[in-house]
């Protein structure tokens, strides 16, 4: 628990940095970095050796002549190099020398397309990926055997990858060891946060109709800890009706707001309260905070001004100041429908929000980073969304490979007493389902990769799932569909070669590439026989709605190919600011068109080979 702004001892804070973890965290970072430089278009290694069952063995020569790296890899649908851990090295001149991942970014550094000026930065979102990965093997997370029953937030801290598809996916640039003690999802340590208030003069509080702010907070607070905050601002004669109360990550508090905020402070339109009583985790997400004194209050999302994978990760006002009004109006628009209802789809919605106002950066426009220091936002929690009987569990969970090697997802599998297909079934109907129904139904698209997906279970089948990150995230494709104007932002002006990229590239490509690797290598489960099962899906909702003939060909899931959108590319190329949140295609980076696993299973295709 830590409570205070944690100072570990100099030794504790590289306790984790043993020569035999640090290579082991090197050969597990390079081999993704192959993986995903190849299916990217980047890297292309060479087949030097065919072996037996579509393995064969490969050959990458770097940008330094003399150094090549060998290995045995599969390559599966989507471009999807699965490598054999075990078998990759690296020869310089013939000689066998150690995996390191930082020499290997830099003796790719032509191929990878770096100006001098961003190697060093994205070095260190390297090296700091790096020695996150080696406490990760060193922690002593419970085994997949162990994790298979454990609860939501056991597993929330035992997650070891990060996002999947990129490479440099730890960066947390601004944080230092002591921090990464405090507050990294993965340390385990539970923390309160700091409580401001702000003057209503320069602070900003949004929420739904049915929450008013001294509601919100009477939920969040205690009367004795409303009454103790409220006496910190009576003391310095200054009258608590004029001012909001905003939780704040401490972090942000001793980093940013103490300083950069100073002349707020001095005038005292903003006032530091303390610390309040509850104890949050860090998710996956790093600035998402889950009240684990009382896991019914909502999430406390916070801005955190730390660099970490092509942003720094404030939340803007723009944004915050219609979360609410949004959840209401999808709200309105999706748990009225009977097929959303039927799969048991339900969003986190996000119900209220704080922010405060810098006049000193006003100017600078909403997406300035100064302008996204101070602001919060609650967000319900997944436990009030569940029945008895029900666990939630992060969708990235299905990917998680402990440190004995062994995955997750056959284990859940395995104790759910269903089969590998059956339980694969139940799944699709959760996740893909309700997804392909908002898109072609409503025009409507989320951003649902496996750390913003919670997987409710039932005895280990899946049931449903809950939708979070909406707020920046949820997008209208269709300009005709009536927005409210308060929400015309949700509005984005995408073109139709692009609009299916939201299942193709999220969903196919961002996890199903991925879940795929885990069922071939860990449940030896085809990768044709899962795409078959997609397939299967999408079929059988396309014959549910025959009205919509016309845009299942228009937006075909059956094409036979898809623009390749490259995540890592877009962190290569700007890695403070990958994409623009308000035009979500004017930076994408594309690398060709890539092979769809469905189009065998189009329905034109079926017709050809029957006559």
């Amino acid at each position: 628990m830590n409570t205070l702004d944690n100072v570990v001892s100099p030794l504790q804070s590289v306790h984790h940095i043993e020569q035999s973890v640090w290579l082991k965290s090197n050969k597990l970072l390079i081999k993704k970095a192959i993986c995903e430089f190849t299916h990217e278009r980047i890297l292309t290694p060479k087949i030097k050796k065919k072996l037996d069952d579509g393995w064969c063995l490969f050959s990458l020569v770097s940008d330094v002549s003399d150094i090549l790296y060998e290995f045995e890899g599969k390559l599966l649908e989507l471009d999807h190099l699965m490598i054999r851990e075990s078998t990759l090295i690296k020869k310089e001149n013939e000689l066998y020398i150690a995996l390191d991942a930082v020499l290997f970014i830099k003796e790719f550094k032509k191929t990878l397309g770096f100006d001098n000026g961003k190697v060093p930065v994205y070095l260190e979102e390297i090296i700091s990926t790096l020695y996150g990965t080696a406490f990760k093997i060193t922690k002593g997370n419970p085994s997949v055997k162990e994790l298979a029953n454990a609860d939501f937030q056991v597993i929330e801290q035992s997650m070891t990858e990060g996002h999947p598809g990129f490479v440099a996916n730890n960066g947390r640039i601004g944080f230092d060891s002591s921090d990464y003690r405090s507050y990294a999802p993965e340390s385990g340590n539970s923390f309160s946060l700091l409580w401001l208030a702000g003057h209503k003069s320069k602070a900003v509080y949004s929420a739904i109709e049915a929450l008013p702010y001294d509601d919100l907070i009477k939920m969040e607070l205690s009367d004795d800890t409303i009454c103790q905050f409220n006496n910190v601002l009576l003391s310095k004669d200054l009258n608590p009706e004029n001012y909001y109360f905003i939780p704040i990550h401490p972090w942000q508090w001793f980093n940013k707001l103490a300083m950069v905020f100073a002349p707020e402070i001095a005038k005292s339109d903003l006032v530091c309260l303390g610390y309040g009583p509850d104890q949050y985790l860090a998710q996956q997400s790093i600035r998402t905070l889950f009240n684990i004194t009382n896991p019914k209050k909502f999430y406390t999302k916070s801005a955190l001004s730390i660099l970490n994978m092509g942003f720094m990760r404030g939340l803007p006002l723009y944004y915050l100041g219609t979360a609410p009004k949004m959840a209401v109006w999808l709200e309105n628009l999706l748990y009225r429908d009977d097929f959303i209802i039927e799969t048991g789809f339900k969003m986190l919605s996000e119900i209220g929000s704080v922010s405060y106002v810098n006049p000193y950066f006003q100017e600078f426009g909403p997406h300035n980073d100064y302008n996204k220091m101070l602001a919060s936002l609650w967000r319900e929690s997944p436990y009030s969304k569940i029945k008895e009987g029900q666990k939630p569990i992060t969708m990235a969970a299905l990917l998680h490979i402990d440190q004995y090697g062994n995955a997750l997802l056959p284990e859940y599998i395995k104790t759910s007493g269903l089969s590998t297909e059956e339980w694969i079934r139940f799944y699709l109907k959760a996740y893909l389902s309700p997804l392909i129904h908002c898109f072609y139904t409503y025009d409507l698209v989320f951003m649902p990769h496996g750390e913003n997906i919670i997987l409710v279970l039932e005895n280990n089948k899946p049931i449903s799932i809950l939708l979070k990150d909406i707020t920046e995230e949820a997008v209208i494709l269709n300009p005709d569909v009536v927005l409210p104007d308060e929400l015309s932002r949700m509005y984005a002006p995408v073109p139709d070669d692009v609009k299916l990229l939201s299942i193709f590239t999220d969903v196919f490509d961002g996890f199903f590439r991925y879940l795929v690797s885990i069922l071939e290598e860990h449940m030896n489960f085809s990768e044709q026989s899962f795409w078959k099962l997609v397939a299967d899906n999408i079929i059988v909702y396309q014959r549910r709605y025959p009205q919509l003939e016309e845009k299942f060909k228009k937006y075909n899931l059956f094409a036979d190919s898809f623009k390749l959108s490259c995540l890592n590319r877009l962190q290569l190329n700007n890695h403070k600011q990958m994409i623009d949140l308000d035009d979500p295609v004017a930076l994408l980076q594309f690398a060709g068109e890539i092979t769809n696993p469905l189009a065998i299973y189009s329905v034109k295709k079926e017709h050809e080979e029957i006559q």
